[in-house]
């Protein structure tokens, strides 16, 4: 158990995965509010359900009286994040990741109240600026490339002998940077992300403690990945996207109508803001009653990414 409501709550639902010093962040923010962010690179112009878990995050941190940030990767897009890939993410024109913000931002308003505590950035602002010889005297002279080949994203990449650019290589640099960025000028002390982000966000940790003397923390939570292992949200037909345009309001319905029996009380804890206790219950039918846990699985998480009216007319001819 922990002290603080929100680290409570996400930990019994299953979304923290590894955390660098938890115990003191539990302490601080069960004493006050505290700023934490989330990165998005936009490499399309919709999000699919593997960002859902993220999405989830901000939207619990926000209820809990905290202060979300998200950030968007203008900046960092340019050069491509080598997490989990086997070869180079194509080279984005500038014009394409901007029309992609301005249609991922429309996303965000489902998880997010930005009439509230809640800030949107682009980090292509602070990176584009930076001068090449500057930041690696600045930023560069922190980072050692022996712990750099220590972390997953690079060390597998390099293992399984697939080709790394030096412009890859210098991405985790860039999201240090991102964290002493927002640590410096929005005391954001927290960054969370998917594990396959933890060596990058624990050099930002490292970058704030180095320059700044200053504490800050990880929190990342676990890939996701269907009970026969396969990565969640990928499909024969393709990523299950969180947007109408991309998917119809009845397939995304019914794509969790679909899941497996042994995921729902995963996926209700993770993707639905209903008591555990009545995920509990759920969790416990059995045969076709399991199929009723499933329609509240679906309608929920439709009500949260679609809207509610969506929800009730889907849920109505699943009911038929």
């Amino acid at each position: 158990m922990y002290k603080s409501d929100f680290l409570n709550e996400i930990n019994s639902r299953g979304f923290i995965h590894q955390s660098s010093d938890i115990e003191t962040l539990d302490t601080i923010m069960k004493k006050k509010s505290i700023t934490g962010y989330i990165g998005f690179d936009p490499t399309s112009d919709c999000l699919h359900v593997g960002s859902l878990v993220q999405l989830m995050l901000l939207n619990w941190m926000q209820y809990y009286g905290h202060k979300p940030l998200i950030l968007m990767g203008g900046g960092t897009t340019l050069v491509g994040d080598p997490s989990g890939k086997d070869e180079t993410r194509k080279i984005m024109k500038i014009e394409e990741i901007n029309n992609n913000i301005e249609k991922i931002k429309l996303i965000f308003s489902k998880f997010i109240d930005f009439n509230r505590d809640a800030i949107i950035l682009n980090n292509y602002e602070w990176l584009a600026s930076q001068n090449y010889i500057d930041f690696l005297r600045n930023i560069g002279t922190k980072v050692t490339i022996n712990k750099m080949l220590t972390y997953d994203s690079v060390k597998s990449r390099l293992d399984r002998e697939q080709p790394m650019t030096f412009l890859e290589f210098n991405y985790m640099l860039l999201q240090a940077f991102d964290f002493f960025h927002l640590y410096e000028n929005y005391d954001c002390i927290l960054q969370m992300g998917g594990s396959d982000q933890w060596g990058n966000i624990i050099n930002g940790i490292d970058l704030i403690r180095k320059i700044k003397n200053g504490n800050a923390f990880a929190l990342t939570s676990p890939l996701i990945t269907n009970s026969d292992g396969t990565k969640m949200g990928k499909t024969i037909d393709g990523a299950v996207w969180l947007s109408e345009e991309k998917l119809s309001n009845f397939d995304f319905f019914q794509f969790w109508r679909n899941v497996d029996d042994k995921d729902v009380e995963k996926f209700l804890k993770l993707f639905t803001k209903l008591e555990l206790s009545e995920i509990k219950k759920l969790s416990q039918l059995q045969g076709k009653e399991i199929n009723e846990a499933k329609k509240i699985l679906a309608y929920e998480i439709v009500k949260i990414c679609r809207e509610e009216k969506i929800a009730k007319e889907n849920m109505e001819i699943a009911s038929n």
